[in-house]
């Protein structure tokens, strides 16, 4: 008979492919509100402090919520969980200082872009198996999407110069986006209730990054605009969403997962549009369209083996 974790797994690769790539979008979506969210913080207050704010009080929420007793992991499940939580506390004070340094385009497509193609190989050397054709596809054409979509956003806008350290730390954020959500795959996959992983995981990482959130000064959370930009991104964008994510985790893998949250500069376009009142040029809506592609390209496909006998 075969044992707990090869059950879970060979039942998570061939659920229907809603149950994954549905919530992980959702996730997505709450995400790309993350930069109209911050956009509106007292003027002057540091990236890297909102971002470390808003983890903070989210991890907090998501350790405390977990469902049932605590999570009893082994020793080795222990180290996982602390290099995840080193990981998940990595993502926001590597990517805000690389979009102070390269701006917003290159930095969020070298991070968010380098996230699925760091995943899949670490995947196959942890043992998840060897990425396929498909999902390479899928992912070079939502990754290009991406890049297009975020260049059509920058025409005409001064950008700042190629900095090495700037571009060193977006590949940073995208190899601790892709570690954490590795860590939280294999860790669900072993058995462990994904709302127990997620908040153990986040909870510690709330614990890292305050002595970013009071170095970089506490004042600008006392005004009511600092207040709400803080409460949005812990209540939506860290506490939802990672639920949404961690859920999505247990019935995709965690290439897909990665290559679907590419979906989140599409969302933050959009939000652009319609909240803010910008204008997209043909070019951006033209990367969005490849970007929907890939993204239904890795989707679709999986639906109709799911429904097969």
């Amino acid at each position: 008979m075969p044992n707990r974790t090869t059950t879970f797994t060979t039942s998570r690769a061939h659920s229907a492919s809603w149950r994954g790539s549905l919530p992980i979008l959702a996730a997505a979506i709450l995400w790309g509100s993350t930069g109209t969210a911050a956009s509106l913080a007292p003027a002057g207050t540091p990236a890297v402090a909102i971002g470390s704010a808003g983890l903070a009080l989210g991890g907090l929420l998501l350790f405390l919520i977990r469902r049932g007793n605590r999570l009893r992991p082994s020793t080795s499940e222990r180290l996982l969980l602390m290099l995840g939580a080193c990981a998940v506390a990595g993502y926001p004070v590597t990517f805000y200082p690389a979009l102070a340094r390269t701006g917003v385009a290159v930095a969020t497509v070298i991070a968010l872009g380098s996230a699925p193609v760091l995943a899949g190989p670490l995947s196959w050397l942890t043992g998840g198996g060897r990425p396929t054709t498909r999902w390479a596809l899928a992912t070079l054409l939502a990754v290009i999407g991406c890049a297009v979509l975020i260049a059509g956003r920058q025409i005409g806008v001064p950008a700042p110069g190629i900095d090495g350290l700037g571009v060193v730390l977006a590949v940073c954020a995208g190899l601790a986006y892709a570690v954490y959500s590795l860590i939280g795959s294999i860790l669900i996959a072993r058995g462990h209730s994904s709302g127990k992983v997620m908040g153990t995981m986040f909870g510690v990482a709330a614990l890292l990054v305050l002595p970013v959130v009071i170095g970089s000064g506490i004042t600008w959370l006392t005004t009511a605009r600092g207040a709400a930009v803080v409460l949005h991104l812990a209540l939506f964008t860290t506490l939802l969403a990672y639920r949404l994510f961690g859920y999505g985790l247990q019935h995709t893998t965690v290439e897909s997962a990665t290559t679907l949250t590419l979906a989140e500069p599409a969302v933050a376009a959009v939000l652009g549009v319609t909240v803010v009142g910008e204008r997209l040029p043909m070019l951006s809506w033209s990367g969005m369209a490849m970007l929907a592609a890939g993204l239904a390209l890795l989707t679709v496909p999986a639906a109709r083996r799911a429904v097969s006998p």
